[in-house]
């Protein structure tokens, strides 16, 4: 049992200790220390929060005492019940809020909640505010307010439709030329809100929805991460059912995965390849993604006349980068879609009308488009090491020993060669170093990683 603490908000396994997991007392308390933030940061004493949770079964109970929380410090509350993280971050600046929260654990199992903060844009905190919210949280700094200024409840329950609706919207979204391929596809919602969000948009544009999963009970059918090894019955049901092709979701609908007609994964590294694909080819400009995503993206971006920036590894990180360099697209290996036109926030349904539209240019299979992308093969593995060791010391020794390559160094150690690369970067959290890398055939990208895998240790074994 768990509870991790970060800038980002508060992630634990629901019930046993206050401390220890994401208890009542610890929903209270973190909600409390965010009040207290978003009332200095918008100097208003009655500041509003947008609240919604994806369907994961203490989701009503987080929200209860989250949301009563933060009406005893004052705050007036737009409730959207069951909705995604993009509808949430997009309702933030729809209702000129001063701050809004998401109550979901992403991808983790059904034990897991979590508290997800954003500010005023609807995007996530940076390190500085969130460390003020942890600090506060620690010494339990904050007073709540009297009677007579406790704060309001408005429930809206459309905000879903209206996400979806905004997504018709958007001039990169070819309607009629959806329409017109008469699409089938399967969707695989995992009894969560993106079982509601992802075929109320695609029934909009015409497409026959073959629902699979799409019940929001918050029981998931499977380990929620849309990963190949979790998703058989997507793959099954795509060619029992003759579709053009899968689409899967997370609990929160911010990463997304798409599945070949052959029941293949087209590969979530390669969501954000097709989809920056598209956008490029409408508009010229420069992508991101984060030290850990597929080279792939760097290749269509070049082919297109653009350039690519990496960003170190999360979304806030990619965010601050995809501004600095004037990003038409952006995102994260993990089928995070990020369009600066629509609101700077990972979005899965950004990325289907992206797809969508895609598919009625290039008229091929979802198999043949993703043969025409670059192919690369990643390699996840990581270094355990002995508690106290010097993890930081460990990394500089690598990053002077291959001084003399294509190093970056503003997330861990990245080590770009010709054919292929590295990604070194310590945990947070426990003592390991998580070590990355990609190449042409798996053999090498897992060649690649076993080798840094020796000679990190090789250099820890100095130090121990």
């Amino acid at each position: 049992m768990t509870l991790i603490k970060s800038i980002s908000g508060i992630r634990g396994t629901i019930g046993g200790e206050p401390g220890e997991n994401l208890t009542p007392l610890d929903a209270v308390k973190f909600a409390s220390a965010y009040a207290k933030w978003i009332k200095e940061a918008s100097g208003k004493s009655a500041p509003t929060v947008v609240i919604g949770r994806d369907a994961r079964l203490s989701g009503a109970m987080i929200q209860a005492l989250v949301q009563n929380t933060l009406v005893g410090m004052g705050c007036h509350i737009v409730d959207l019940g069951l909705s995604t993280t993009p509808t949430v971050e997009l309702a933030v600046t729809a209702e000129n809020a001063d701050g809004g929260i998401i109550l979901t654990a992403s991808h983790n199992p059904k034990e897991w909640n979590a508290l997800k903060l954003l500010n005023n844009k609807g995007e996530f905190l940076d390190g500085v505010e969130g460390q003020k919210i942890l600090d506060t949280a620690a010494a339990e700094d904050f007073n709540y307010v009297q009677v007579d200024d406790l704060g309001t409840v408005k429930v809206i329950t459309d905000y879903i439709d209206r996400h979806v609706d905004l997504m018709l919207e958007m001039p990169i979204t070819k309607i009629e030329a959806i329409k017109a391929m008469n699409f089938k596809v399967v969707v695989d919602g995992v009894n969560s809100t993106g079982g509601i969000a992802v075929p109320a948009l695609l029934k909009k544009l015409g497409v026959e929805v073959v629902e699979l999963y799409c019940d929001p009970t918050g029981h998931f059918p499977h380990n929620p991460e849309p990963l190949k090894e979790h998703l058989g019955d997507l793959a099954a049901a795509v060619q029992e059912h003759k579709a053009d092709f899968g689409i899967t979701v997370d609990p929160d609908v911010d990463r997304l995965a798409f599945m070949t007609e052959e029941g293949e994964m087209f590969g979530e590294e390669y969501t954000l390849v097709a989809c920056a694909d598209y956008i490029l080819g409408h508009k010229k400009g420069n992508t991101v993604s984060n030290l850990s995503s597929s080279r792939a993206l760097r290749d269509v971006t070049e082919a297109h006349g653009g350039t690519y920036y990496a960003a170190a590894v999360g979304e806030v990180n990619v965010v601050q980068k995809m501004k600095d360099m004037n990003a038409v697209i952006g995102g994260e290996g993990n089928g995070g879609i990020i369009y600066p036109e629509s609101h700077y926030g990972r979005d899965a349904l950004v990325g289907i009308a992206m797809f969508l539209s895609l598919l009625t240019e290039k008229k091929m299979k979802v198999s043949e488009l993703r043969a025409s992308y670059p192919e690369y093969y990643m390699s996840k593995k990581k270094v355990q090491l002995t508690k106290g060791m010097p993890v930081d010391d460990i990394m500089k020794d690598i990053a002077t020993k291959y001084a003399s390559e294509e190093l970056t160094t503003i997330d861990g150690v990245k080590i770009d060669f010709p054919s292929q690369w590295v990604h070194m970067r310590k945990s947070n959290t426990e003592p390991i170093i998580r070590i990355y890398t990609e190449a042409p055939s798996q053999n090498d990208a897992d060649a690649l990683a076993d080798r840094f895998i020796a000679e990190l240790e090789a250099i820890a074994q100095a130090y121990a």
